[in-house]
């Protein structure tokens, strides 16, 4: 680029010198020819006023003898045929010199109508003559262009010098003010190829080097290249970076998901293969019952797996209008019957929360999943309150419980696949604890249904809040209280969907 652009300035500048240059030179001939005319023409008139002295002489040139003529000045009297008659130069410090033959024949055959010509005489060099007539009287006159070709050459050549020292100065600023000018892409194009020797392949992109903040300024050419450049750094890094927390992520879903896997199915062939070795050392009734339900957490476990992988691919869920108030009700229900142990509460305000379009079966499971999470962690005794409240645009539901609440460190992971505060994935027996799937398979869904899902712990009180998006249906006749009557038969507060607790 920079050879480049080198080449092109120069190239302009030679063409522009040579422009200026030429056109000096014809404008300075111009105005030194037509000086020159001018005082041709006046030696014609005055020689046409000295022949007139003696018209009945057609070769008299005594008009040459006076002083006051110009050295080199050629006068010629010519016939009725334009033929030259007489013809004479003068001299400087001696008398006029006929003209020869040759030199005749340089000048014949100018009309007398007072046009000026260029013509070479042999031995005088060039001339510019001109013919005139007035009362039959015709004169040729003429005067040298040496004058006017030397200062013409003479500005030629000066001009021709100061044009190449010009480039050469030009040439010179060019070439240091074009490096100067591409030595912040140069560091770019450096830092660039910096980069590309990385090994992005294996992830390292951490602390990739960056474009200087001087060669980033966004107000020149080289600046917004490096500025972009430092952008798309940013994006690799912040790509890298995700990337390489997403397969950790994998990694260690996958390590959980094989332990979960792994513990039912070690049970089952466990409980197999002693049945199989010694039937009377175990009932088989009891095996049997520990062999199904030891299947019945390892399908539970597939399947939420397998939501999670249909909710992750955006797959369409069965949508209908779905009254949250009836629904939490029954969560509710379904969770007292499962937890006798918990002081479980439902608040619903008069005008309860107008219906969501959604998937029912669904968005019960996330009412029980956060139910169920209360329920596992939290000590007997503890209160657990749903509630459901609205908006304009949104449907509420809420969970809270006054248990020992959700470790702050565990907070942030609290919805991610496998979340549990027991992180040796130890466990008394089959039912103290869940797989960790429970609030992930929540978010999802709630994700799925344009909703948004938040918890805030602390000791002492843990709050899940979802917020679903309402449909723009009218409410019908039937009221929110109503409904949770005619499915609970109990009086009491209504709440759609949030149960808490401390995790997973």
């Amino acid at each position: 680029m920079r050879t480049r652009l080198l080449v092109f300035v120069t190239a302009t500048l030679i063409l522009v010198c040579a422009a200026m240059a030429l056109t000096t030179a014809l404008a300075q001939r111009a105005y030194l020819i037509g000086d020159l005319d001018g005082r041709v023409t006046n030696a014609a008139a005055r020689s046409l006023d000295g022949a007139a002295l003696h018209p009945e002489n057609d070769d008299d040139l005594g008009f040459l003898d006076g002083n006051g003529h110009p050295a080199g000045l050629l006068a010629a009297r010519l016939d009725e045929d334009g033929t030259i008659v007489a013809a004479e130069v003068v001299r400087e410090g001696a008398a006029p010199k006929d003209l020869t033959a040759p030199q005749l024949t340089a000048l014949a055959d100018i009309a007398p109508d007072g046009t000026r010509h260029t013509r070479t005489v042999p031995g005088l060099g060039t001339y510019r003559v001109a013919a005139v007539e007035s009362g039959g009287i015709r004169v040729l006159t003429g005067l040298p262009m040496d004058d006017v070709q030397r200062v013409i050459g003479g500005l030629t050549v000066a001009g021709a010098a100061v044009a190449v020292a010009g480039l050469l100065v030009a040439g010179c600023v060019c070439t240091v003010v074009i490096r100067r000018q591409l030595r912040p892409l140069g560091r770019v194009a450096a830092t660039a190829a910096e980069v590309s020797r990385a090994p992005l392949d294996r992830g390292e992109g951490v602390g990739l080097t960056r474009v200087p903040a001087r060669d980033a300024d966004p107000d020149s050419e080289a600046g917004q290249v490096g500025a972009a450049l430092n952008r798309m750094i940013d994006h690799v890094e912040s790509s890298l970076t995700a990337r390489r927390r997403t397969e950790e992520r994998m990694r260690r879903f996958l390590a959980d998901a094989s332990h979960e896997l792994r513990t039912p199915l070690a049970s089952i062939s466990g409980y197999a293969e002693l049945m199989n070795r010694d039937a009377a050392r175990i009932e088989p009734v009891l095996a049997w019952r520990r062999v199904r339900a030891e299947s019945a957490r390892m399908t539970g476990l597939v399947e939420d797996l397998l939501l999670l992988a249909r909710l992750a691919e955006d797959r369409p869920l069965h949508s209908t209008e779905v009254d949250l108030a009836a629904l939490v009700a029954r969560a509710v229900r379904d969770a007292r019957v499962a937890g006798d142990g918990h002081d479980w509460q439902l608040e619903l305000r008069p005008d309860a929360a107008p219906p969501v379009l959604g998937d029912a079966v669904r968005l019960h499971q996330v009412v029980a999943n956060l139910l169920a999470n209360a329920r596992m962690h939290t000590p007997a005794g503890t209160r657990v309150v749903a509630s459901v409240t609205s908006t304009p645009s949104t449907c509420v539901i809420q969970v809270r419980d006054d248990g020992p609440g959700i470790p702050p460190a565990l907070l942030p992971a609290v919805f991610e696949p496998f979340t549990r505060a027991d992180t040796s994935r130890s466990r008394a027996d089959a039912g103290s604890g869940g797989s960790g799937l429970g609030l992930a398979v929540a978010a999802a869904i709630t994700e799925a249904h344009g909703g948004h899902i938040r918890v805030d712990s602390v000791p002492g009180r843990t709050e899940f809040t979802i917020e679903l998006p309402v449909t723009e249906v009218e409410l019908g006749t039937r009221t929110a209280a109503d409904a949770m009557t005619r499915d609970t038969g109990q009086s009491g507060s209504f709440a759609a969907a949030s149960a808490s607790g401390s995790a997973g």
